[in-house]
């Protein structure tokens, strides 16, 4: 696995992430018959908050993001994007167990929303995540906190 670090993101890095987004995110919407090229873009700039959002570089260059938003009953994990390159190498289990450590120690609970069909959803139920609501376009996923981080 490459050398990587998680970095505050900025309003500067929007067009990235939503460039990264639209890349990621095109096979499964096109199977589900979602895809817009110009709305995969401004949905991610229009929810884009960087105050809870970290950009994940490799060697210095932008490589993914991760948003971990607080919401009134614990957190939404969202925008989780890896460049396709660097996909399957256990660089997406280890910025996950990072965050969820996190949200362990202050017994936070995890919520996530992930395309229907997507193998995203795998890393996700290998973390913990259990299928909360699915409905035809996405799969709403929750992971309560785990106790044995809680407790120590």
């Amino acid at each position: 696995m490459a050398d990587w670090k998680m970095r505050s993101a900025s309003v500067a890095d929007v067009e990235a992430v939503a460039e990264l987004r639209a890349l990621v995110l095109r096979a499964d919407l096109e199977r589900l018959g979602r895809y817009d090229e110009q709305r995969v873009r401004q949905r991610l700039r229009d929810g884009f908050a960087p105050a809870h959002t970290w950009a994940i570089e490799v060697d210095g260059a932008f490589a993914g993001c991760v948003s971990l938003r607080p919401a009134e009953d614990g957190h939404w994990l969202e925008h989780f994007y890896l460049a396709p390159h660097l996909q399957g190498a256990g660089m997406g289990t280890a910025v996950l167990r990072e965050l969820l450590e996190r949200c362990d120690r202050d017994g936070t609970v995890v919520r996530l929303n992930v395309l229907r069909g997507s193998p995203a959803r795998r890393l996700y139920e290998r973390h913990g995540f259990t299928r909360e609501i699915e409905g035809p376009v996405d799969v709403f996923m929750v992971r309560e906190p785990a106790a044995a981080v809680r407790d120590s």
